[in-house]
C-alpha cells in the first residue's frame, strides 16, 4: 500500500504502527480508506470430530492490510450459531450426535471489509445415540368438537435429543394411521390437533417418539375419544348499554335447528386486556387464545330445544362488545332486532 506522506511509500515506523494495531483487533487510522476486501478463504477440512464436536481449518485469506479474524457458521436446519477466530481453525462444542452441520467461513480486515464465504462444509456428526426415547403419556382429549380434536400427552425422556412425536390413529383392523407430526426443533410442544373428523364418531390414537437417529419409542397408551354432533344453527340478539371503558350486554340465543341441544359451551369477541365483573346464564371456562371468552350452560339451562333461548348477561370492561357468538362451535347469525 502506496503512502503519500513519506514520498509515496510507508514509514518503517507507521508499518510497524499498522501491524501492531491489526494484531490487537484495532483499526488503523488509513483503514477508513481501505475497500478491498479479503481474499475467499480455503475450503474447509475437517482436523477432527467426535459426537459433540469438530475441529475444522482452512487455507488463510490474503488482504492488502491485514486479516483480522474468521467468522464462522454453524447451521443445522432452519437456525444456527456464529463464532470466530482470529486464527485459521476452530473447535466448536456442544453439537448434537448424527445431526447434519452446514459450516461456512469469510474473512473480516481492519476496516471491516468481508470476504464472500469459502465453498460451505456439510457434515454429520457421528453417532452416539443408542438408546430409544421412552413412551409418550396417554394422550388426553380436550377441546372436543365435531370435526376436530386437541390431544395433549407427557413428554417423552430422550437421553441426546427427540426430533419428533408422531400421532396415529388406531383403525378398527388394528393397523396405524399417522395423523400427525409434531416436531421438537425447537423444543417444547407436545400438543397437537387433528382435524377432518366426522361429527357423532368414536376415534382411539395412540402417540409415538422419534429421536434424532430415528429410534422408536413404545406406543403409549391409547386414548378413544367421540367427536361432537354438527354445530346447531343458531340466532343472537344482544341489547347493549356502554359507556367509555364498560358495558352491560343482554344476549339472547336462540336454537334455530331441529334437535335439541343438551349441554352447550359459547364464545363471543373478548380481548385480553380486558376484564370480567359479572356474568350470569353461564359459567366462564377459559380464554381462548386471549381473544375470545368462553363459557358454559349453568346446571339449570343445560338443554335448549328446537326454538328455544337461552339468556346471559354480561358486566366488563373496555369497548369490544360481544361479537362472533358461537354455540357449540357454530356461529350464530345476528336476529333482527
Amino acid at each position: 500500500m502506496r503512502d503519500r506522506r513519506y514520498g509515496g511509500m510507508r514509514s518503517p515506523v507507521a508499518a510497524l504502527l499498522a501491524a501492531a494495531l491489526v494484531a490487537v483487533g484495532a483499526t488503523p487510522a488509513y483503514a477508513a480508506d481501505d475497500t478491498e476486501r479479503p481474499t475467499t478463504p480455503g475450503p474447509i477440512t475437517v482436523v477432527a470430530v467426535d459426537t459433540t464436536w469438530v475441529e475444522l481449518t482452512w487455507a488463510a485469506s490474503t488482504d492488502n492490510v491485514g486479516v483480522v479474524r474468521y467468522p464462522v457458521s454453524a447451521r443445522f436446519e432452519d437456525s444456527g450459531a456464529m463464532y470466530s477466530t482470529d486464527t485459521t481453525s476452530i473447535r466448536i462444542t456442544g453439537l448434537r450426535p448424527s445431526r447434519t452441520y452446514t459450516f461456512g467461513v469469510s474473512a473480516v480486515d481492519a476496516a471491516g471489509n468481508s470476504s464472500l464465504s469459502n465453498p460451505t462444509l456439510r457434515l454429520t456428526m457421528p453417532p452416539g445415540d443408542d438408546q430409544p426415547p421412552s413412551a409418550p403419556g396417554q394422550p388426553m382429549a380436550y377441546d372436543v368438537a365435531a370435526t376436530l380434536v386437541w390431544l395433549r400427552w407427557a413428554p417423552s425422556v430422550e437421553n441426546v435429543a427427540l426430533d419428533r412425536y408422531e400421532v396415529f390413529r388406531v383403525n378398527a383392523d388394528g393397523t396405524l394411521t399417522r395423523v400427525s407430526e409434531v416436531y421438537q426443533y425447537p423444543p417444547g410442544r407436545n400438543s397437537t390437533q387433528i382435524s377432518g373428523l366426522t361429527p357423532t364418531t368414536t376415534y382411539t390414537f395412540v402417540v409415538q417418539a422419534r429421536d434424532e437417529v430415528g429410534h422408536l419409542s413404545p406406543l403409549s397408551e391409547p386414548v378413544t375419544v367421540t367427536t361432537l354432533p354438527p354445530p346447531p344453527s343458531c340466532a343472537v340478539r344482544s341489547v347493549v348499554r356502554q359507556w367509555s371503558d364498560g358495558f352491560v350486554a343482554h344476549l339472547a340465543v336462540t336454537n334455530t335447528g331441529s334437535t335439541a341441544v343438551d349441554g352447550w359451551t359459547m364464545t363471543w369477541r373478548f380481548w385480553a386486556a380486558q376484564q370480567l365483573h359479572g356474568l350470569w346464564g353461564a359459567e366462564v371456562v377459559d380464554r381462548l387464545n386471549n381473544s375470545f371468552l368462553r363459557v358454559r350452560n349453568a346446571s339449570y339451562n343445560a338443554v335448549i330445544p328446537p326454538g328455544g333461548t337461552v339468556s346471559l348477561g354480561i358486566v366488563a370492561t373496555g369497548t369490544q362488545l360481544p361479537e362472533e357468538v358461537t354455540l357449540n362451535g357454530g356461529l350464530c347469525v345476528a336476529a333482527d332486532e
